[in-house]
């Protein structure tokens, strides 16, 4: 019955095209993570035979051929690949009841007070059926327009659905030039009120993000074998302010200093989850070590040097100061500094 259930999934997925090779490797796999013994292909066979034509399922199941592309051979072959002939058929399938009925209506009355999530069709459709009404917002995000509009919804699908990728990409200072990129999508992020695609390339499998105002098309290709993604998106992130981190650099241990103007606002909104508000001894050990600095509070954070962290330590302007390590000082110095000998070419101008 288990297996039942698992070929029950994989056969009414509209996103995969799988063989009877595919079928019982993806069992298999499954059943190893549940400390199942796998099973031979013949027996898969066996429980898809029974599935359609014995016991009480009778299931309609079609059989096509699709090409499948080899990377290295450069190269495409045809599989036999099986599906049920109606994509929302499950053997499994029951009436909602009344409670579940209820409590979707809920999360969904929920879900439709977010401004700035992306409206799936899905969602929209769902909530009709079940006669939830669109309530006052009570809750609103901050969001960038993006002029495709079904972009989010693709991508979501496409990552949910674990399905190989090629996107049109406008790479970055040659707007008028395109490169068609085919992906392993891994997660939607969002930074800045700026959305990006975290994805690895299918030739090289190297992680990267592509800023989703950049991508002009989405093409799913259900021929192409996924491949996880070997990191852990968690912990990736976890060392970076924004989404670019440098394969080459280790972590910072940025100590700075902050003004009574803005000190307040650091404490409550931490520059990264690293961030320390030095107090006691080491407070006291720092106003020592700079006398200069009246007033304000110490902080520390551990982040790996990128464009977003300089950026965020200049934005403060005068009421943050950097005190270590000293390249990040400098880089921080050196931005303020051309900062300032352009508003000094600007200035006697009208």
């Amino acid at each position: 019955m288990t297996r039942y259930k698992i070929l029950d999934e994989l056969l009414s997925n509209k996103y995969h095209d799988y063989s009877l090779n595919d079928l019982t490797e993806e069992v298999n796999r499954r059943l190893d993570d549940m400390g199942i013994m796998p099973v031979t292909r013949r027996c898969i066979e066996k429980d898809i035979a029974y599935i359609e034509h014995e016991g009480p399922f009778m299931a309609d199941i079609d059989r096509y051929f699709v090409p499948i592309y080899d990377n290295e051979k450069q190269k495409s072959t045809n599989k036999m690949c099986l599906k049920y002939t109606q994509p929302s058929y499950s053997i499994f399938k029951k009436p909602m009841s009344d409670d579940e009925k209820y409590l979707l209506s809920e999360a969904l009355s929920l879900l439709g007070q977010f401004d700035g999530l992306p409206n799936l069709d899905a969602l929209e459709r769902l909530r009709i059926e079940l006669g939830v009404s669109k309530e006052r917002k009570i809750i609103s995000f901050t969001k960038n327009p993006l002029e495709n509009k079904n972009l989010i919804g693709a991508l979501f699908s496409a990552i949910s659905n674990k399905q190989v990728i090629s996107i049109t990409y406008k790479l970055f200072g040659k707007t008028n030039v395109e490169k068609e990129i085919f992906l392993y999508p891994y997660l939607l992020k969002e930074y800045n009120r700026r959305w990006y695609l975290v994805a690895s390339a299918e030739t090289d499998n190297k992680l990267l993000c592509y800023s989703l105002d950049r991508i002009n098309k989405v093409i799913p290709h259900p021929n192409h074998k996924y491949m996880e993604c070997k990191e852990n998106l968690d912990e990736y992130f976890e060392d970076i302010i924004g989404i670019t981190r440098y394969a080459n650099k280790n972590i910072d241990h940025i100590t700075f200093w902050v003004s009574d103007k803005s000190k307040d606002y650091v404490i409550t909104k931490p520059l990264h989850d690293s961030q320390i508000h030095y107090r006691g001894t080491k407070e006291t050990s720092l106003k020592e070590k700079y006398p200069e600095l009246q007033g304000g509070a110490f902080f520390s954070i551990d982040c790996i040097e990128n464009y977003e962290l300089i950026r965020e330590l200049c934005c403060f302007g005068e009421d943050l100061l950097v005190l270590s390590p000293i390249h990040i000082q400098n880089e921080v110095y050196e931005k303020c500094l051309r900062i300032t000998e352009r508003y000094l070419s600007i200035r006697n101008k009208k």
